[in-house]
């Protein structure tokens, strides 16, 4: 769980959201040839593209099914153009896991530059939404779901390259169990107040899980960070869950 960029405004109008969309749909079809580029010269077979490309079309439904409600400015804006690069990264980091194809030595290197500039990118998003004014709740919670696709994309990779056990899967799930538990117990679905802990718990298990990939990080050093990580996130997730226990 990450902390909102920018606190939340009100809903969008129809033809506000109308020209939101559009400049979704004017962002994401670039970043899908680029994607097709990428996936080309990285990826030994079709597979890991065509799963990256299939990931990174429902990551555009779901994103333009929530514009009407929460995207008020009435375009879609350079800050959710670049998560919009972020969703693209991540759905290629997990083609290539879902796809089992485990890489070498070389792609190694490959993914761990990959990831580490996406997680140079979260740091950007944020600041441009404040400066340029278009903050919404949309962008929000766009950055926060590409982080969460992210750290499971990556927590993937790193259990195909025996870098931990199987246990290290959690810290990708992590955020979908608690969304999980919000279903089961609607109280645990109410809004969080911003947290800075949030935001710095979730950049050092992105950075440890792209640590992790480096092929000079092996066990038992891969496993104690990835332990570390995973220690650090749990606690982070029973502080928010204490306290929506406790409303």
């Amino acid at each position: 769980m990450t902390q909102p960029r920018a606190a939340l405004v009100p809903a969008s109008t129809s033809a506000s959201a109308w020209s939101a969309r559009r400049g979704l749909w004017a962002a994401a079809l670039p970043i899908a040839a680029v994607m097709i580029l990428s996936a080309s010269t990285a990826f030994e077979s079709a597979a890991p593209a065509c799963i990256a490309l299939g990931i990174f079309a429902v990551i555009i439904a779901v994103a333009q099914g929530r514009l009407d409600a929460f995207h008020p400015p009435d375009r879609f804006g350079g800050a959710n153009v670049i998560t919009l690069f972020r969703a693209a990264g991540a759905a290629l980091l997990g083609g290539a896991a879902l796809a089992g194809q485990v890489p070498g030595p070389a792609a190694s290197w490959g993914f761990a530059l990959a990831s580490a500039a996406l997680l140079a990118l979260d740091g950007i998003d944020g600041w441009l939404a404040r400066r340029s004014g278009l903050a919404s709740a949309f962008g929000a919670r766009f950055d926060m779901e590409v982080d969460a696709l992210t750290g499971l994309a990556l927590a993937l990779l790193v259990w195909q390259m025996d870098k931990a056990g199987p246990w290290v899967l959690a810290l990708g799930f992590m955020r979908y169990a608690f969304l999980g538990l919000g279903w089961v117990r609607p109280a645990f679905a109410a809004p969080l107040a911003p947290s800075w802990r949030r935001k710095a718990v979730c950049v050092a298990q992105l950075a440890a899980l792209t640590l992790l990939l480096a092929p000079p990080i092996a066990p038992p050093l891969s496993s104690a960070i990835a332990a570390a990580a995973l220690g650090l996130l749990s606690w982070s997730f029973a502080r928010d869950l204490r306290r929506l226990a406790r409303r």
